[in-house]
């Protein structure tokens, strides 16, 4: 069993040819122990497996094999606890699908109901949605679930840990009672259980073993940047290292798109690979990646798949990926072949508890980074250019070139026409002018921002002036701006970390005629509170 490949799963031809264009080589435990089952019986199956080992396509390729094109209703509904999640799916099940002309399509909070409404009426043979806008759409009389044969709860524990179960019991109600539901779910507690012993049959129990997580060869650093300005550290992160050759992850096609568009426009040398990428473009995409004829690959996790390259400097999630497994698959392409690898990850404030959440899971250790100053990038790039003089000079390869130095030699100082050469070969690599401030910010576990402000009561400072002054200068709501400290000579304000840096830069640095500045506060340190409680 252990040995079968995806051939001898039973799965069409057709199928079989989308998981070689998309990188798969073996099924995993999961889909080597699900997919022949789901293929022959139609039974109901409960599976318990660690996110990110393939559940997607254990069960989402037998539903692509047995179901065909409806006119009107629906005959799948998988249930995910999260709207990124249920993009996630239906991007991966659109990649399987091949020639098979079905419609999958996500539905979730956050988009346009009246465009989910029209794409319903259109037609819609597989939805993937979250729990919430299903139940919407159910009391609005826009979506009819009694021609549902299959329903997948993905992620289960998790629908039940952000309190969803209720929902999805209210959904199951609503639906074809003859349906096949298939829950998956990494824990099996009470409630999960007395869900399936209530609207399942008589269901088969697959569980695999759980995957060690490993990152030992990887270095991993985050860095914390609102979103506006994450495309600036990214260059600052490319620059400043010298032979940069690196794999960047984003969550979907139109962000690889996005990210390497802007990424061409800078001057990069940069190719996507997402779901859309034909098998021919996407082979030749690789081959210049492995020989270096691009050092930037920007890819979703399903397009990266089957990549294999060995010597990758980075790894960086311009995403934060959604589990911890999918962190630790990504990851784990640099810090290969014992050579040692960066993994750099990039947080806005409501992504730092997903974060820990991940450090923990995975039970690694990812460090807190601050961004590249502009004075380093350009400092680093002055030094690759001095070495680089210097190594043609000790080959000797500039010897055709004395003729024409000599004769400029002659009539100008040699410290100006070395400076002119940089300037004529170097002078847009070297501009400070390409790069973009980045608001100095930080975030503690709630998505705030401590700021010292040099101005107090001496300067006629109050708390109700000071949120005035704020809201005034930068618009940020009075509501946002808490535990305000105000002293003789300097005050405390604790802001959103997203109001932050837009503060930083727009709060007036001279009050009442007196200088100041508004700045990260430092952190006080556990060790020195201990202290002074022990005086007491």
């Amino acid at each position: 069993m252990d040995s079968l490949t995806f051939t001898e799963l039973g799965l069409s031809e057709d199928i079989l040819k989308e998981l070689t264009k998309r990188g798969f080589e073996e099924p995993t435990e999961i889909q080597r122990k699900i997919i022949p089952i789901l293929l022959k019986e139609e039974t109901d199956i409960i599976g318990q497996a660690q996110t990110g080992t393939g559940k997607t396509a254990a069960f989402g390729l037998p539903l692509l094999e047995k179901i065909k094109k409806s006119e009107k209703f629906p005959q799948v509904l998988i249930l995910t606890p999260t709207r990124e999640l249920a993009i996630q799916v239906s991007e991966e099940l659109n990649s399987f699908k091949g020639k098979k002309k079905l419609t999958i399509f996500p539905i979730y909070g956050g988009q346009s109901i009246n465009e989910q409404i029209r794409r319903i009426e259109k037609g819609i043979d597989i939805i993937v949605g979250t729990p919430g806008r299903i139940i919407d759409h159910i009391k609005r009389g826009t979506l009819f679930l009694h021609n549902i044969r299959y329903v997948v709860l993905d992620e289960a524990d998790e629908m039940l840990n952000m309190g969803f179960i209720e929902e999805v019991e209210e959904i199951l109600q609503n639906i074809n009672p003859e349906k096949n539901i298939y829950l998956f779910s990494a824990t099996m507690p009470e409630q999960i259980m007395a869900i399936a012993k209530k609207y399942m049959k008589s269901y088969k129990v697959i569980s695999t073993k759980n995957i060690q997580l490993t990152t030992d060869l990887t270095e991993q650093i985050y860095f914390e940047v609102r979103e506006s300005d994450r495309f600036e550290a990214l260059c600052r992160i490319i620059d400043i290292e010298e032979d940069f050759y690196g794999l960047i992850f984003c969550r979907t096609k139109v962000d690889v798109d996005d990210l390497t568009n802007r990424l061409i426009d800078r001057g990069y040398s940069v190719e996507g690979l997402h779901g859309d990428i034909s098998q021919h473009q996407r082979e030749r995409t690789l081959t210049k990646f492995k020989k270096k004829k691009i050092n930037i690959l920007v890819a979703t996790d399903v397009a990266a798949r089957g990549i294999d390259v060995t010597n990758l400097s980075h790894v960086i999630n311009y995403s934060l990926p959604q589990e911890p497994e999918a962190y630790i698959h990504r990851i784990g392409r640099t810090g290969r072949a014992g050579k040692k690898g960066i993994a750099i990850t990039f947080i806005s404030p409501s992504e730092y508890k997903k974060l820990l959440f991940i450090q923990k899971i995975a039970k690694t250790t990812i460090k807190k980074e601050k961004v590249p100053a502009i004075e380093d990038v350009i400092n680093s790039k002055k030094l690759r250019i001095k070495r680089e003089i210097e190594s043609i000079i000790e080959q000797g390869t500039q010897k055709e070139y004395l003729k024409i130095s000599s004769a400029i030699l002659k009539e100008n100082n040699a410290e100006d026409i070395i400076a002119a050469m940089i300037k004529f070969a170097f002078e847009r690599d070297l501009d400070e002018r390409r790069y973009g401030e980045i608001s100095e910010a930080s975030v503690d576990s709630k998505g705030t921002t401590r700021l010292f402000l040099s101005f107090g009561r001496k300067d006629d400072i109050t708390p109700r002036k000071l949120i005035k002054l704020i809201k005034e200068k930068t618009g940020i709501d009075s509501n946002k701006i808490t535990d305000i400290k105000v002293m003789d000579s300097f005050s405390f304000i604790t802001v959103p970390f997203e109001d932050a840096g837009k503060l930083i830069k727009n709060f007036p640095k001279e009050i009442g005629g007196k200088q100041g500045s508004i700045q990260k506060a430092k952190e006080t340190k556990p060790e020195v509170k201990q202290k002074r409680k022990s005086k007491k």
